[in-house]
């Protein structure tokens, strides 16, 4: 079966391509890719190439399809699996599978799987991990949307916190605690804040920080201080930027200068690390949560603090299946809203150029629709191209009755009138 795709080759080496996926077998599901969401971590992989930890060394030779938060549709189910999949369902996947311990994922290690592509063979281990999750709508870039949220939900199930002289890890972050997010109004920390403020344990405190006026502004807009108050958590927007001492102003938002019982950092910046290890409480939580594609980053940490107050750090690269679950519950039950994330759609043709110039594009989430053809666009440029073009103007319209978020009447329609991919 023909797929088209876009492949990595090496150190920012993104090709758009035409190949025949593997044969068939006993063992093969075959699925239609309807949208991708694109990742920081692939533009990190795009970057490192083989020098990636997920990436194999003979990507040059034998290239990978790119892309790891996807949704679509089942088409063709080999005779071991029918007893579970079948033509026609509609599924989200949990790329870290872990089989054995394995490293390998779709979007980073094979051939026949990624995201950014029209049709994909599923990985044996994404089968045998119970990876390929079923998911009933049609609404696909919801399930999307699933990866990322599961990547958020590990992070906070991941904080953990110890009883003073009994050796024991309670996990999670500190219901009714203080929570600081740094540099967290891009894609993932919007995912956060929402989280944050709909899971069953919530922080009494939390502190939002960034550099950006109009980036904290937006996640402003759509997380309000209103909504978080009726939550039960006071939530607070600041910049940063120019604070003279930003971790004293931050301490200063604490009762009696406690400090910040959790604390993820959502960018791999140096003085931001920093900052969080100095505004963390006793038995404090920081969680880096942002991948460097560094492979030196490194920051100072007082283990002073870590020593007499008990400060300590946490980490996740990926959530699990319980992860992704959780999301996708969560979004059935309206209680998180991943539309927010969502500042750009694409087709197939824009994700080489895009993945690599993620970290200098405005906005949040770039939805790719592999089954089209379209420069990346930004929603709010949907009313200047509906005066030349009838499907933006209808897009526009949509976006802007959903108040100016992507929706699944948005996408429909999209998928119904834009060019097909050739």
């Amino acid at each position: 079966m023909k797929t088209k795709a876009v492949r990595l080759y090496g150190k920012k080496d993104l090709r758009l391509e035409e190949f025949e996926l593997s044969p068939m077998t006993d063992d093969s599901v075959i699925c239609e890719v309807v949208t991708d969401s694109l990742c920081m971590s692939s533009y990190k992989a795009a970057v490192l190439g083989a020098d990636h930890a997920r990436v194999p060394d003979d990507v040059a030779t034998n290239p990978t399809i790119v892309g790891h938060e996807f949704c679509g549709r089942i088409v063709k189910v080999g005779k071991n699996w029918q007893h579970k999949y079948k033509p026609g369902d509609g599924y989200v996947i949990q790329p870290a599978h872990s089989y054995e311990g394995s490293m390998l994922a779709p979007g980073y290690s094979y051939r026949d799987c990624g995201g950014d592509a029209t049709y994909v063979s599923m990985p044996i281990e994404i089968l045998k991990m119970d990876c390929l999750i079923p998911y009933d709508s049609d609404v696909f870039f919801l399930g999307a949307l699933a990866e990322p949220y599961s990547c958020v939900i590990a992070t906070f199930h991941a904080m953990y916190h110890t009883r003073d002289g009994e050796y024991v890890h309670d996990m999670g972050i500190v219901e009714g605690g203080n929570l600081a997010m740094l540099a967290s109004v891009g894609p993932m920390g919007l995912a956060a804040i929402d989280y944050a403020l709909n899971c069953d344990r919530r922080p009494s405190l939390m502190v939002v920080t960034d550099i950006d006026d109009a980036r904290l502004a937006r996640a402003a807009s759509i997380h309000t201080v209103e909504h978080a108050r009726k939550q039960g958590v006071e939530l607070h927007y600041i910049n940063t930027k120019n604070m003279a001492d930003p971790a004293k102003e931050l301490r200063a938002l604490t009762k009696n200068d406690h400090g910040f019982d959790d604390v993820i950092v959502f960018a791999p910046v140096k003085p931001v690390v920093e900052q969080g290890d100095q505004i963390l409480a006793v038995d404090g939580c920081l969680n880096f949560f942002a991948g460097p594609s560094d492979l030196q980053f490194s920051a100072l940490m007082n283990f002073y603090n870590v020593h007499y107050k008990r400060t300590h750090v946490a980490a996740t690269s990926h959530g699990n299946l319980d992860d992704m679950k959780e999301a996708i519950k969560m979004m059935n039950a309206g209680k998180l809203n991943p539309a927010a994330l969502v500042t750009h759609i694409g087709g197939l043709d824009c994700v080489a150029e895009t993945t690599l110039k993620l970290p200098e594009l405005p906005g949040a989430k770039k939805l790719i629709y592999p089954h089209i053809s379209l420069p990346l666009t930004a929603l709010s440029e949907f009313e200047e191209k509906g005066k030349a073009d009838p499907m933006f103007k209808e897009l526009d319209q949509i976006v802007k009755a959903n108040n100016g978020l992507w929706s699944g009447e948005a996408e429909k329609l999209l998928l119904k009138k834009a060019k097909p991919i050739e």
